[in-house]
């Protein structure tokens, strides 16, 4: 039997995933991007500090990775030395967006496959939102509407949180969290200037000083966001573990993890970082040689040379090309599938142990679950790494403000080479980000992004192997072949964004 679980909702952007189930288990998926965008076509031959502002138009989630990403490669390029506010400056902004992120997939992408918005029916108390909550749920209950009534209903069959006072509790932090989220953003846009595209991040730094007055409103507004991760956050995601154990076996990735690490401590893009940058494979891990990654076209739409390297992309949309299923690329890492997000970003870290915060963490949450730190590749694992990296960065976001140092240099005088090229890398929060430019008489001759759902959506490579997301759904087992909410589970636990992929 083969299903079309597309369009898969609550994700950025427009999938499509074709299973081919067997005796209720899925032995063959296919990860469909369905969109083509084309930013490193109509990159070309512009001056090069357009890069950072129209490379976060690819995406209106987390715009500003791919500002951090584009001002490293420039940097790299240009050969700056950035001063130190710069590069602070840099984490607050890209901090922040990341918390804001981590609240949002939560909640509002992929609470909802766990909780029971019916149990909100029982609700007795006077919480004015929760009233207007339950009335609503209770109108489209009874209209028995078909279509999609966004967010809540209708909901695919399956098991749910059974506990009330959870779900209700659960449901309120679902509102609660938005308010939350508006803060992180809030912080982000007193040095990025708004939120979502930045006007203020440059190559080195930022436009904005850091002022007294705008340091203390930052840290108070990533002060409320961390209490609300600690006290709210946290509690429901191990509420969910706790009661869908089985979810620590389920949605397990057949390959390695990469990392470009995350949040520099020193001026420099290649300073040691909060998140130490690898490659994880068989318990194993190794520098990353960006000349090592390359991008398979075969299933993708594009007509373009197959295997290129980074630097020497290339981009021949093809939309009636045979065998191909997507407009994703494949990237391969020395050939080789690898998951890139939440969970490798914490295992590589792990891995190294430099961030004695994050191995106490680790430690601490699989000692709670009763789990080996390899069932962090699973459905609960990426989970449980975003709550783990949202409190690592909420802690360190207060301590790096107070870093920053009011009058002095925040972004570097800039001068643009007649030629240069650099990579820029980061992890966006669904994952490692990569961008590269090559000048040339002072205008971009090329530009190549290679982004998180890149890597996790991929489709088969040249040789036939699957992505990351589609070994994760193949062997997982469904209840009902027709609805498959395990298999949207797994989906969601990727956190996909589809404009990002075919950017």
């Amino acid at each position: 039997m083969k299903i079309d679980l597309g369009p898969v909702t609550r994700l950025e952007g427009h999938l499509n995933i074709k299973t081919t189930i067997e005796d209720n288990v899925i032995v063959d998926a296919k990860c469909m991007g369905e969109m083509f965008r084309g930013f490193e076509v109509f990159l070309q031959g512009r001056d090069p500090l357009d890069a950072q502002q129209i490379t976060q138009r690819i995406c209106g989630v987390c715009p500003y990775a791919h500002a951090i990403a584009s001002s490293y490669a420039q940097e790299q390029a240009y050969n700056l030395t950035t001063p130190a506010n710069g590069r602070i400056l840099h984490n607050l902004i890209q901090g922040a967006n990341h918390l804001y992120d981590y609240l949002l997939h939560f909640y509002q992408l992929s609470a909802l496959d766990f909780i029971d918005v019916t149990a909100i029916l029982q609700y007795q108390g006077n919480d004015s939102d929760l009233v207007k909550l339950r009335t609503w749920v209770k109108t489209e209950l009874e209209s028995k509407k078909t279509y999609p009534a966004a967010p809540f209903l209708p909901r695919l069959s399956g098991n749910y949180l059974e506990d009330t006072e959870l779900n209700i509790g659960a449901l309120k932090h679902y509102l609660e969290a938005m308010e939350i989220q508006k803060k992180a953003n809030q912080a982000s846009a007193i040095f990025g200037g708004k939120f979502p595209h930045s006007t203020s991040i440059f190559p080195g730094g930022c436009t904005q000083q850091p002022e007294v007055d705008l340091i203390a409103s930052y840290q108070s507004l990533i002060e409320e966001t961390r209490i609300f991760i600690q006290q709210k956050y946290i509690p429901d995601l191990l509420a969910v573990a706790q009661a869908f154990p089985e979810y620590w076996e389920v949605g397990k990735s057949k390959g390695g993890f990469l990392s470009y690490g995350l949040l520099p401590l020193g001026p420099q893009p290649d300073s040691r970082r909060l998140f130490a940058p690898g490659l994880l494979q068989e318990g194993n891990v190794s520098p990353v040689k960006f000349d090592r990654i390359t991008e398979d076209v075969r299933y993708a739409k594009y007509s373009s040379r197959s295997g290129l390297q980074v630097r020497n992309g290339n981009l021949k949309p093809d939309p009636k090309k045979s065998e191909a299923y997507s407009w994703i690329k494949a990237p391969r890492y020395e050939g080789k599938m690898v998951e890139v997000g939440p969970a490798a970003r914490i295992l590589v870290e792990y891995h190294q142990g430099r961030n004695t915060q994050v191995k106490q963490l680790v430690d601490h949450f699989a000692g709670l679950a009763g789990i080996s730190t390899d069932k962090l590749n699973s459905v609960l694992g990426r989970h449980l790494c975003r709550g783990i990296s949202a409190l690592v960065i909420a802690d360190f976001l207060l301590e790096e403000a107070d870093r920053a140092t009011p009058g002095k240099p925040a972004i570097p005088d800039l001068a643009i080479p007649s030629e240069g090229e650099g990579f820029g890398a980061t992890e966006a929060s669904r994952g490692a980000l990569l961008h590269y430019i090559r000048i040339k008489d002072k205008k971009i001759a090329k530009y190549e992004c290679v982004v998180p759902t890149t890597w996790n959506c991929s489709p088969r490579d040249d040789r036939g192997k699957v992505g990351a997301l589609e070994s994760a759904l193949i062997g997982s087992r469904v209840e009902d072949p027709k609805q498959q909410i395990e298999a949207v589970r797994i989906i969601h636990s990727f956190d996909p964004c589809l404009a990002c992929a075919v950017h």
